[in-house]
């Protein structure tokens, strides 16, 4: 069974040993995500060393996705480590202050939280389980009425559903972090917390101010301003990520579903990849198997044609890691198989926004029943296009430059090659024969030059 759908494995503890780091790779893994919110640069940096070297030693292109932690806002501390009990209509009070708190007040270390926030406004903590509403805005302080909770206690992180906050999407860690991680040549960069497109800006204005590789940028969709804004985003980054997560305590869970299909569904028309995460197959954090609704959750991903699935603290913390890539690996390839045998005809007919060469491609394949599409590619774009038309045909991109062939890795049913010789010489009847394509047709794609080719 052929696996058009990616899979993007978080590395941490349970994972990032050599041996397993082999393991995950040779078992399936496409991209690897660095999680800048955990250990430091330098540890990170080991981690992206070892799998720079078992690429190399596998020849087998992987991408590196370094993930940055961005303005995730805390409450400060509070008297004693004890939980403090809240009553819903109680007043509660964020203020400057930098002593610790009580069951009346805590210290808000953010000055441009306090700054945004207005009357009638929510503030979200613990994921959701605490909702206060603003009640007054003075200048020290925000008052709010307890609407849903029964304690709270230091450290909690807070989401603002309703608020736009003025501030930059890299905080000084953000920076720090970034500035070493570009030392380490990764592949792409996923930005937290994203508002606005102008966000995306700031971040690629720093990174070409610290590297001349091409890095790609990818915004996490997190926040409703960024739900709002989800096309000016899109074009300004690079690639989306839908981190349901935070998402779902920002939003109205039950919404969840319904704006991951939009972002898809705008994702392809503006040719852009597309990475579902959070709790794809949490329950294997600990147990064996996943449960049934797991199972559904990422074939839907699968069917819904997203270019990647991605895994959290199943890889990270989990008992096994190994058998999180292989169960994941088992149940996108079997729906991936199911979709291509099954699919329907909006799929193949669906708009991208704009009538193209790469849905002429894509249809070229379809009509002709041709084993594969072979991408001549000295960047992304032509192999990103014609992936986003998510043809039934595999897309052999072959690259001369390796960051090309690592970034490639992340789009669906794109097997990126890294062989400057074959690039070169344009031979696309060995490059189909080291796929294990004998025989039948099989559609070339030099820049804008397309053709169809037999094999036999």
């Amino acid at each position: 069974m052929t696996r058009f759908t990616k899979i993007t494995a978080s590395i941490g503890p349970s994972c990032e040993s050599v041996a397993i780091l082999r393991k995950m790779i040779l078992m399936g893994v496409n991209v690897c995500r660095m999680n800048f919110s955990h250990d430091t640069g330098q540890e990170q940096g080991k981690k992206v060393d070892a799998i720079r070297k078992i690429s190399k030693e596998l020849q087998t292109p992987v991408a590196v996705l370094i993930d940055l932690q961005g303005p995730k806002h805390r409450i400060g501390n509070f008297k004693t480590e004890e939980k403090y009990p809240l009553t819903p209509g109680q007043a509660f009070t964020f203020d400057s202050n930098p002593e610790p708190g009580n069951s009346e007040r805590v210290y808000l270390p953010d000055t441009d939280v306090m700054r945004s926030l207005h009357v009638g406004e929510r503030i979200l903590l613990n994921d959701g389980k605490i909702e206060m509403q603003v009640t007054d805005v003075l200048p020290d302080a925000i008052k709010t009425k307890v609407i849903r909770g029964t304690e709270i206690w230091s450290r909690r992180g807070f989401n603002l559903p309703d608020t736009y906050v003025d501030t930059s999407v890299l905080t000084d860690k953000d920076k720090t972090d970034l500035e070493y991680a570009l030392t380490k040549n990764p592949d792409w960069v996923a930005v937290s917390f994203v508002q606005r497109a102008e966000d995306i800006s700031e971040v690629r204005d720093f990174i070409t101010a610290h590297t001349a590789r091409p890095v790609k940028i990818m915004a996490k969709i997190e926040r409703k301003t960024a739900v709002e804004q989800i096309d000016e985003i899109a074009m300004a980054a690079d690639g989306i990520m839908i981190a349901r997560g935070d998402m779902a305590v920002e939003l109205p869970y039950e919404q969840v579903p319904a704006i991951s299909r939009h972002i898809i569904r705008e994702c392809r028309r503006l040719n852009r990849p597309v990475v579902m995460a959070t709790q794809m197959l949490g329950s294997m954090v600990e147990s064996e198997f996943p449960t049934r609704a797991e199972i559904s959750d990422v074939a839907n991903a699968a069917y819904l044609r997203v270019d990647s699935t991605m895994t959290s603290e199943e890889t990270t913390i989990g008992a096994n890691p190994l058998n999180v890539v292989e169960t994941m690996s088992k149940i996108l390839s079997f729906s991936d198989e199911d979709a291509v045998k099954n699919a329907n005809d909006w799929v193949r007919s669906e708009e991208s926004g704009e009538n193209d060469w790469s849905r002429s491609v894509s249809s070229m394949a379809y009509l002709n029943k041709a084993s594969a599409i072979i991408v001549f590619s000295r960047d992304t774009e032509s192999a990103v296009k014609i992936s986003c038309r998510r043809p039934d045909t595999r897309i052999i991109a072959v690259c001369d430059s390796e960051i090309v062939a690592n970034q490639l890795c992340l789009m669906r049913g794109v097997f990126p090659l890294y062989t400057p010789d074959l690039f070169a010489q344009r031979d696309y009847v060995t490059v189909a024969h080291n796929v294990g394509i004998e025989h039948g047709n099989i559609v070339i794609v030099d820049g804008e030059n397309v053709s169809l080719q037999n094999l036999d």
